[in-house]
């Protein structure tokens, strides 16, 4: 327990990970890593998304408002990586993953073919205030509008991903 106290509050509980599958309007999918996801409500489903300041993934999101959040399993943290460590506008993250024979397709989107679930989500920005300030995310308001569960297996968290030291928090 001593451990946790000199961890930042935020940093204390850990979070799952998950990646987002976006398209863009004009067809350019890229996947991306975020923590930054929580339910907010029961009926109906809704998630808060908080998407990277400048992306490629914001810009799809921002382009076709329609993408999937992905549940990664604990045996998927070196995407993270590729996923997370990477943009996806120096590096063809799908084709990278479709070489590995990582991926399938649902509901017209890519997703990682071993993620624990999917979930489509319907994003609307939650920025309309024109005095409120813009933090390093953007946040969006999304309806759940499609699910499927893929396989059962211990969920990636960040507590994983200190483990295998792949971030430091």
């Amino acid at each position: 327990m001593e451990n946790n106290l000199r961890k930042k509050p935020w940093n204390r509980v850990s979070l799952p990970v998950y990646s987002i599958s976006s398209l863009h309007a004009d067809g350019r999918a890229n996947m991306h890593i975020i923590t930054y996801a929580q339910a907010v409500s029961m009926q109906p489903k809704q998630f808060i998304v908080g998407i990277h300041l400048p992306s490629l993934t914001l810009e799809n999101v921002q382009s076709n408002p329609k993408f999937v959040l992905q549940i990664l399993a604990a045996d998927q943290y070196r995407l993270v990586d590729l996923l997370g460590k990477k943009t996806g506008r120096e590096v063809n993250k799908i084709q990278r993953l479709q070489k590995r024979s990582l991926l399938t397709t649902w509901r017209g989107f890519y997703i990682l073919n071993q993620c624990l679930a999917v979930m489509e989500l319907q994003a609307t920005p939650l920025y309309t205030e024109p005095n409120f300030e813009q933090p390093d995310h953007a946040l969006f308001l999304c309806n759940v509008t499609a699910y499927q569960n893929i396989r059962s297996a211990e969920p990636l968290t960040t507590d994983v991903l200190r483990e295998k030291g792949v971030v430091r928090m």
